[in-house]
Order: C-alpha cells, then structure tokens, then sequence
C-alpha cells in the first residue's frame, strides 16, 4: 500500500511564482494518488521504498530505510530546467511493515508496473538494494515473459549471494538470473575486493557480464560506454539500479558499506547519462543511501543530484534505437 507523501518534504527556495525558469522541484512536483494518474508522454513518476529489511538480514547496517524522504527534500531544492511539457509526480511510499520484505517487493512490483502501463517512467527512492527485486518485478510483468530484459547495476558488489533460507540486499540478482531465463545482468563498478572468489565464479557461472572499479576511471570510460552500447542492444529493455555504495567513500560516506576504492562520483553520473538516454531504458532505482551514517548530508545530497540526472536524461532528450 502507497503511503501519501507528506507535502512539507518538497519544500525550498522559491525565487518566483510565476516564472518557470526560476522554478525548482518542489514547485513543479505533483502528489497524486496513483489511481488519479492521468497516462501522460514525458513524465517521471516517484515511488519511495522504505525498506531495509533486506539489510539487516544481509547483516548490514540500517538507516536505508530513511532515505525516501531525504532525497525528495534534497531533489525539492534543485532547479527544474526542463520545458512545461515535462512532468514530475509522486504517488507516496511502500513501507516495508515487520520483517515481510517479500510482501513490500510484490507491492512496488505492482506500483511500477501500473506507472509503466500509463507509459511513464518510474523513479524509485530506496531503501535497501533489495528494492530493485521489487523494481524488477514490476518491469517483468510489463514486459511480459518473453521480453529480453537487461538488467544494468552501478555497484561494487554482485549481489548473488545464497538464497536458500531467506532473501536479503545481497540475493536479488542471483534470484532473477536463476528464475528468468530472459534476464541478464550487467554491473558496473565491481570491486575485486569487496567480493569473495565464490561470487566472481558465480557470476562467471550465471554469465553475468561485468567491469571492475579499477577499470572505470578517466581514459577508460569510451570503452566502457561502448559494453554499455551492446549491452541496450543486445535487449528489448532496460532497467537500471544504482546501489550508492559504489561511489568512493571520500563522496558518499553514508551508505552501508563505504568504500575507500569507489568510483568517483562524476563517472557515476556519466553512466547514468549514457543508459538512461536510450529509449529502451524504462525505469531507474536509487538505493543504499543512509542518511544515519552520513556526514552533513553528504551522501544524501550527492544521491538527489544523481537521481536529478535521471529524471533529467529521461525527460530532456533519448537517444532512439534504429537498428531494427
């Protein structure tokens, strides 16, 4: 069940009322109930999971489970720059209730899919990383069963860990890879160190296709954005995840699992830019943002920022595919 977003969260600085180039978010945005969306080309629709249940079994450190609504108050102050005729809304938040994660990731499946019905695109605020499970089913039952689906994760870890006795953050890729013989996985960002020998011969053994963080700095991001090129072709569609614990702890020390090696927050956002420029890509999801462990808002800030990019690529401009 959506949970209404509180309208005091998307509040800022307004320089004026009327003029819509001095508009920032929270003036443009839209609290809209999701059986009151109106089918709409060229709008984002935001959809919060507060969950990180996923995290704790995981082992994790919690406070993911805040950041819904500490990324709307940071997108609320940034500038809109797009034309009138592109949309923002947010139709509230799914609360992960107890300990029944798979109930709430059944429940964001059931969001996104309606948003993609309507033919907008769908922009989930974490929570845990166990909310792009909950991302992907919604995505899968768009698409139907037959669709090729790529799955594209900026993230130091594969997530591919044992499922056998209970989900969490760290199972989600493992569980769609072994349940879906029409998904892939792409992810961007690995660490060779924040993961054991048995996860890389895992990945090897789901043929999951992957860069190391070593292998993504300046100079080396044309060939990068070239996997990611084949990638999108080789797919009918496209969702993307971002788990913030790629990033280099310098920039994004609110997180569950910081990392010294990460990725600079400049290649982040260009990898965003290139996927989400594709008219393939349906959806986008933020997680592992945790504003208990963040310093001066840090991280939270840097996670509104690239979630900005996001919506901004969707809305401002795709790049369409003309092989077919």
């Amino acid at each position: 069940m959506l949970k209404k977003v509180k309208k005091d969260i998307w509040s800022g600085r307004t320089d004026h009322l009327e003029d819509r180039t001095s508009f920032r978010y929270h003036q443009v945005i839209e609290l809209e109930k999701m059986e009151a969306l109106q089918s709409m080309v060229e709008t984002c629709i935001i959809i919060g999971f507060e969950s990180e249940e996923g995290v704790r079994r995981n082992k994790g450190q919690l406070g993911a489970a805040k950041a819904p609504d500490a990324l709307r108050s940071e997108l609320a102050k940034l500038p809109w720059r797009l034309a009138a005729d592109k949309h923002l809304a947010d139709i509230g938040t799914i609360e992960c209730v107890g300990n029944d994660l798979e109930k709430a990731q059944q429940q964001l499946g059931e969001a996104v899919n309606s948003v993609l019905s309507k033919k907008m695109i769908p922009i989930i605020l974490g929570g845990g990383h166990e909310t792009a499970y909950g991302h992907y089913l919604g995505v899968r039952e768009n698409i139907g069963k037959e669709a090729k689906l790529g799955i594209i994760n900026i993230d130091a870890h594969f997530d591919l860990r044992p499922y056998d006795e209970q989900t969490s953050s760290g199972t989600m890729f493992r569980q769609i890879l072994e349940q879906d013989e029409n998904s892939s996985y792409f992810v961007l960002g690995i660490q060779r160190y924040g993961n054991t020998q048995e996860l890389f011969n895992r990945a090897d053994e789901l043929n999951v296709q992957y860069i190391l963080e070593e292998n993504m700095h300046d100079g080396q991001m044309d060939q990068v954005k070239t996997e990611i090129e084949k990638f999108i072709q080789a797919h009918d569609w496209i969702m993307l995840t971002l788990c913030t614990d790629v990033l280099n702890a310098a920039f994004a020390p609110g997180v569950s699992a910081p990392s010294p090696f990460g990725l600079d927050p400049s290649i982040v956002r260009a990898i965003i830019k290139t996927v989400t420029s594709h008219e393939k890509v349906l959806s986008f999801d933020i997680s592992e943002v945790n504003p208990i462990l963040d310093e001066n808002n840090r991280t939270v800030k840097l996670g509104a920022y690239l979630t900005n990019e996001a919506i901004t690529s969707f809305l401002g401009g795709r790049k369409y595919d003309t092989s077919t």
